[in-house]
């Protein structure tokens, strides 16, 4: 019989995800050191250079063992998982995206995990599976609302991707511009969150950005930078993007 080479043990441990048997507790992290590939642990270490937690687990097995734990009793998963990898911490915030639960209940595991988030990975992904704000975006505005005044760099991250992610539209342009001219911190990944709503915002909405850069106080540094995602923006006219490119501070 041939060795079976490495990928093939990989999709091996895949494929066990599958099964309805997903357990909480201990198995969860012996099977995230299972699926662990190590050239994917240096890669993504690469990338999140402030963690050194990382297995190397690749995001759709996370998704896999995700949607298995949410048929099951996701809620005592949550009150028992570990914190001791990325990924460990990832699959917690997939799990409270994924949950069929009350907009309310969902609001309450969101606020116990926040404090979990010390990565940019974590946040956006995080983020990025809150798809229930598009049905209570009133509900979740107010329950932003506190992040925006915190001292706490991925506090304010998570506040402002939310911002990018759910609520640059007509009706809350102004007052999104707004917030992100309140932000006040100087931590890289809050200046680049906040460079990166306003490259958005001019995107969606360039006449209302363009007045705000236009009358802004925002520090040298974020300002140019949402210049520069907007210059590298795919959906911005060349001859716009010569004009942006002029409007940068010395």
């Amino acid at each position: 019989m041939r060795k079976q080479a490495p990928v093939e043990k990989i999709h091996e441990s895949y494929s066990r995800i599958t099964d309805d048997s997903v357990m909480i507790g201990d198995n969860i992290q012996q099977q995230l050191i299972a699926l662990a590939e190590e050239d994917y642990r240096v890669f993504t270490s690469g990338l999140l250079p402030d963690t050194d937690n990382v297995l190397g687990v690749r995001l759709p097995m996370l998704r896999k063992i995700a949607k298995q734990l949410v048929r099951s009793d996701w809620q005592g998963y949550l009150q028992t998982a570990g914190e001791d990898s990325f990924e460990e911490i990832m699959l917690q915030g997939m799990v409270i995206g994924y949950a069929a639960c009350p907009a309310e209940e969902r609001l309450f595991y969101m606020k116990e995990f926040v404090p979990k988030i010390h990565n940019w990975s974590v946040c956006d992904s995080f983020c990025a599976g809150l798809k229930f704000t598009r049905n209570n975006s009133a509900l979740v505005w107010d329950f932003l609302k506190p992040y925006f005044q915190s001292e706490r760099a991925f506090d304010l991250r998570f506040a402002v991707v939310m911002l990018i992610f759910y609520y640059i539209q007509e009706g809350t342009i102004r007052e999104v511009l707004n917030i992100l001219d309140s932000v006040r911190h100087d931590g890289y990944y809050v200046k680049m969150a906040v460079a990166w709503a306003i490259s958005m915002c001019y995107v969606k909405f360039p006449e209302q950005t363009m007045f705000y850069l236009k009358n802004n106080s925002l520090d040298d540094f974020t300002y140019n930078k949402s210049l520069q995602k907007i210059t590298e923006s795919l959906k911005v006219d060349k001859e716009i993007k010569k004009q942006i490119r002029v409007m940068k501070r010395k």
